[in-house]
């Protein structure tokens, strides 16, 4: 018995059961009869040693002993106890038929308690000689006088089973007891841990409620910033992205955060911490940055932190970016925190993940809705332009057909003329809602050969030049161009469309310049003109199908246009780009690829 607790529970409960002997003694000492001579005044001495022993004993059981006086103080208790029970066996020998040797197993199972089936054997054997003992003196006192030696060996063989059962039951408790409390540790232990998982569980509920609080990204991690402080304390705090190889920083919270890598900003991944996060997938907890193992480390160092610890957010095993804690002491971080900040990385990325696709949905909706708005526009705008040209045209003809012979040869001719220009007009749009049909039903046909595209633009210009009055052109053209492989008339129609365009929206008076060059094996040609420009918001649109600037700067058209040239330039390896802006002019782009 090892442990100094319930040793000091078992001698003070032994102390008690000492003490309530006390009345005992008494009483068996006083309704005693037929003492020898002397033997009484023995007896109440005895009892009294026990008495005052007993009080002693209880006195010293009450008090907090190291181990080893815990020892010794048990070891002393069982050899007054033997020493008293000894001494009234002995005293008692005068009495014929006595059980005065049967109050041996008190000691005995004292022995057992307190030592089990060693501490049992061993007070059964130290009994013996008492045993023998009172065997002769009862044999002097007694007649016959004869020394039986069976009396003390069955006294001696029934101590020697008795110290074998109890000593095995007292084994046994023991064991039960180690295991039991082994358990009840156990339980402890899962009880704590259950309610630290409880704890864990309920921190990422809120974590979640706060990062569910929003479908803004810099909302959410702000309200999820606040909502960790109250549960992992931190002097920097930051959320970072892998954005197409660039390490994107979403929110930071703490120390140098507008200074030092601020949310906005963006670096390299290559040799960052966020590398390592994103090949292993696994936390990395640095004790001590003191020797700064990647670039960002050196800046947290000025700031004064030393310990950081990490830990990729997931999408399932696929790490998106890094949540990043950093403490000004080294090793500040315990294994319950970093299991919690590890469960944050996951909700963090669950988070960025819906709100992205609830961007994307977003954004699909609203273009779908764009896209229907556009098309309601195109119906009503194809509907105007085939009005216009369809009502020129019926009017002219039903003129002609009642005032023919009214009509001098001049008005007949000019009637006759605006008929051909409006019809050439419907041809033109309806020709554009075919192509463009053709183009998104993927039977846009190209009949590709060696063009001369420096012969091709002067020509453009040249029938641009027939119709357009009030602006002038003029061609530039570098020699030699690179021979192009396309379509010599589908190229025409995208020249022709951003000369007619340049030409569209030039003031009266002004010029439109085509620039055909050769720039690293590829042609370029540049139409300019000096109109009103187009706004950024506007450039991405123009290009798309009935897509038409959003300013006042608007002229009759389908918006079909350049959605049809920029498909035939990409149809030939190429580009079709614009740079301009309001009130200076536009720039249009036609990049192809030359043959070597």
């Amino acid at each position: 018995m090892r442990n100094p607790g319930r040793m000091r529970e078992v001698e003070r409960w032994l102390a008690f059961v000492r003490l309530a002997g006390v009345p005992f003694a008494l009483f068996q000492v006083a309704i005693g009869s037929n003492y020898p001579r002397g033997y009484e005044g023995w007896a109440w001495f005895i009892t009294g040693c026990f008495a005052a022993g007993s009080l002693v004993l209880l006195w010293l059981s009450q008090r907090d002993w190291p181990l080893r006086s815990q020892t010794v103080l048990g070891g002393g208790a069982l050899a007054f106890d033997f020493a008293i029970v000894s001494a009234y066996i002995l005293l008692y020998n005068f009495e014929q038929g006595t059980p005065v040797r049967q109050i041996m197993f008190l000691p005995l199972v004292e022995a057992a308690l307190r030592y089990a089936i060693p501490g049992a054997l061993g007070l059964a054997a130290v009994s013996a000689p008492v045993m023998a003992g009172y065997e002769l003196l009862r044999e002097r006192r007694v007649t016959p006088h004869h020394y039986h030696v069976d009396y003390v060996t069955l006294q001696i063989g029934v101590e020697l089973l008795m110290a074998l059962i109890v000593g095995w039951l007292v084994q046994r408790l023991r064991s039960q007891t180690v295991v039991a409390e082994t358990r009840a540790g156990e339980a402890e232990r899962l009880r704590d841990q259950l309610g630290r998982r409880a704890d864990v569980l309920e921190a990422a509920n809120r974590c979640a409620r706060a990062l569910s609080s929003s479908l803004e990204l810099d909302q959410a991690f702000d309200a999820f910033i606040r909502e960790v402080r109250g549960l992992v304390s931190f002097d920097r705090m930051a959320i970072v992205l892998s954005e197409e190889g660039s390490a994107q920083v979403m929110a930071v919270s703490g120390a140098g955060a507008e200074e030092v890598l601020p949310p906005g900003s963006a670096r390299p991944i290559r040799g960052t911490l966020l590398e390592e996060l994103l090949r292993s997938g696994r936390a990395v907890y640095r004790r001590d940055m003191g020797a700064a193992e990647y670039p960002e480390e050196e800046e947290f160092l000025e700031l004064g932190l030393r310990s950081r610890f990490a830990t990729p957010l997931l999408l399932g095993a696929r790490p998106i970016g890094m949540l990043s804690l950093v403490r000004r002491e080294p090793e500040a971080f315990s294994p319950e925190e970093m299991e919690l900040v590890e469960l944050l990385g996951r909700l963090v990325a669950s988070a960025v993940q819906n709100i992205r696709a609830y961007e994307a949905e977003r954004k699909t909706v609203e273009e779908l809705r764009r896209l229907s708005a556009l098309r309601a526009d195109f119906v009503s705008l194809v509907s105007h332009e085939l009005r216009t040209p369809m009502a020129a045209v019926i009017g002219s003809a039903r003129t002609l057909q009642q005032r023919w012979r009214e009509l001098t040869a001049d008005q007949r001719e000019s009637f006759l003329e605006l008929i051909a220009a409006e019809t050439g007009r419907l041809a033109t749009l309806i020709s554009d809602v075919l192509d463009t049909s053709r183009i998104d039903a993927g039977t846009f046909t190209f009949r590709f050969s060696d063009v001369d595209l420096a012969e091709l633009v002067r020509d453009s210009v040249a029938s641009a030049e027939v119709g357009s009055d009030e602006v002038g052109l003029r061609a530039e053209v570098r020699d030699p161009l690179p021979v192009v492989r396309g379509d010599p008339e589908r190229l025409r129609q995208v020249l022709m469309n951003l000369i007619e365009n340049a030409i569209k929206y030039s003031p009266a008076g002004d010029q439109v310049d085509v620039h055909a060059y050769a720039e690293a094996a590829r042609v370029r040609v540049d139409v300019r003109d000096r109109g009103p420009g187009i706004a950024r918001e506007d450039q991405r649109l123009i290009f798309e199908k009935f897509g038409r600037v959003t300013s006042g700067n608007t002229r009759p058209g389908t918006g079909l246009g350049l959605f049809i040239a920029r498909s035939i330039a990409e149809a030939h390896g190429g580009t079709l780009e614009v740079s301009s802006a309001p009130e200076h002019g536009a720039v249009f782009t036609l990049d192809l690829p030359g043959q070597v």
